[in-house]
């Protein structure tokens, strides 16, 4: 696929998620210094993977972060199945609109939507993180327990935001500390970086890469990302759930965009 088509392709995919974006207000952001924001650390790229469970391929996924005016962003991944995954109807998409600081160092998260259909079923949620009063909440499709404001403290992220922030913080033997709070939830996400490098084939590029676990989690699932540096992406995403994969996603190839 041409980069032209595969830009096209995901800008199709996207509308929907941001149009549900769009409809919740933003919350208004602070003052900022003359000074430019340091967010060089971020450059826009748009990632091709495919989506395995075990063995078997389970359909393809992209994931884009896509500059907006000022120091905002946006991070979105968005899973399509093939096969029997197709068949099943499942399909996945979410999305944060967030800031950074003048160094670049954080990133806070403004708005995120979550679209999860399976067959007939479609769940849709929208966030609102108001740095304001220091709350988030979700409405949508969103169970009472979940419904609840939620008090947000300095450094709160989303997952697709605790993502980017491992490949920023991540180094040989490091433990890396983030608060996730997505969807109504809120948990302490530790990770632990392996120590020695594994090489990692993607498509037709092989890299040196870094295992991070997340670590000291008691709801049953686990998280396991290879990064390498210099790449903006996550070179392979694992998501296993009682012990067993709930998807992998190994990343086929990334482009920087405009």
């Amino acid at each position: 696929m041409t980069r032209t088509r595969l830009i096209t392709a995901v800008a199709a995919l996207i509308v929907p998620l941001s149009a549900a974006i769009a409809q919740s207000a933003l919350p208004t952001p602070p003052a900022t210094s003359a000074v430019a924001p340091a967010a060089a650390a971020l450059e826009p790229f748009i990632a091709q993977y495919k989506v395995y469970k075990g063995s078997s391929e389970l359909g393809e996924a992209t994931l884009q972060l896509v500059r907006q005016p000022g120091n905002r962003w946006r991070v979105d991944l968005l899973m399509r199945g093939g096969g029997l995954f197709k068949i099943a109807g499942v399909h996945a998409d979410q999305s944060t609109v967030f800031d950074t600081s003048i160094s670049g160092q954080t990133y806070r998260p403004l708005t995120q939507a979550t679209v999860r259909r399976v067959v007939f079923t479609q769940r849709k949620t929208i966030g609102l993180y108001d740095w304001k009063s220091r709350t988030a909440r979700w409405t949508g499709d969103v169970k009472e327990s979940r419904s609840r404001p939620v008090a947000l403290q300095p450094g709160d992220m989303s997952g697709l935001l605790i993502n980017l922030a491992v490949i920023r913080d991540a180094a040989p033997g490091k433990a890396l500390h983030y608060r996730f709070v997505d969807d109504g939830r809120v948990r302490d996400h530790r990770y632990q970086v392996a120590s020695d490098v594994e090489s990692m084939g993607a498509g037709d590029m092989r890299f040196d890469t870094l295992r991070v676990s997340r670590i000291g989690n008691t709801s049953g699932d686990e998280t396991l990302l290879w990064v390498a540096n210099g790449v903006p992406t996550p070179i392979r995403i694992l998501q296993r759930d009682d012990g067993q994969d709930s998807y992998d996603l190994r990343l086929v190839e990334y482009k920087g965009i405009q």
